[in-house]
């Protein structure tokens, strides 16, 4: 764990030195926070944050880093879902899946309850992020329904954690001075 906050601690670094590439670097996180698989192994949310407390002091502007996550997590998500429709069940066999079993019958029920809310919903909280766009295609959610969701899922949770990340950097500053 300590690996992936040093690492995470670089990334956030190098986007506060490369304001240019900041936009990149948040859709490589967002992707990786929301594909299956490598969201278990791959806690990005936190980096997202980090990177959004820099907007303003740092020359990063919020329209292209919200655009990069935004795009980064709806991509992340398309391929699961694309992933979820090509490999059916055997998907649960697979690692880091096949270690944790309850992930896809928790998606399952979830996708079943709330349909293409479940996709949207989804993608706030951690352990379900990873399992919904698979489990969506698995079970074959028609496309345009998944895909809007997806979208606009991607753009208000990319927005969220932007705007946290800039709250908190304010409240941070303010309680400082």
């Amino acid at each position: 764990m300590e690996a992936i906050h040093l690492y995470f601690e670089h990334v956030v670094d190098f986007a506060r030195q490369n304001a240019a590439w900041a936009p990149a670097v948040m859709f490589a996180l967002a992707f990786a926070e929301s594909l299956a698989f490598i969201s278990l192994l791959v806690p990005a949310w936190g980096a997202l944050v980090a990177i959004g407390a820099l907007i303003g002091t740092s020359g990063i502007s919020f329209w292209p880093v919200w655009i990069g996550a935004a795009l980064g997590a709806a991509c992340g998500d398309w391929l699961s879902y694309w992933i979820g429709q090509k490999l059916e069940y055997s998907v649960a066999h697979m690692w880091p899946l096949s270690r944790h079993p309850q992930l896809i019958p928790r998606g399952e029920a979830f996708v079943k309850k709330w349909g293409a809310l479940g996709i949207f919903i989804g993608r706030f909280f951690g352990p379900l992020r990873a399992a919904v766009p698979l489990v969506a295609g698995i079970f074959e959610m028609p496309y345009w329904r998944f895909q809007l969701a997806n979208f606009s899922s991607a753009f208000v949770w990319a927005a969220v954690l932007l705007t946290l990340g800039d709250g908190i950097s304010k409240v941070w500053a303010w309680a400082a001075s």
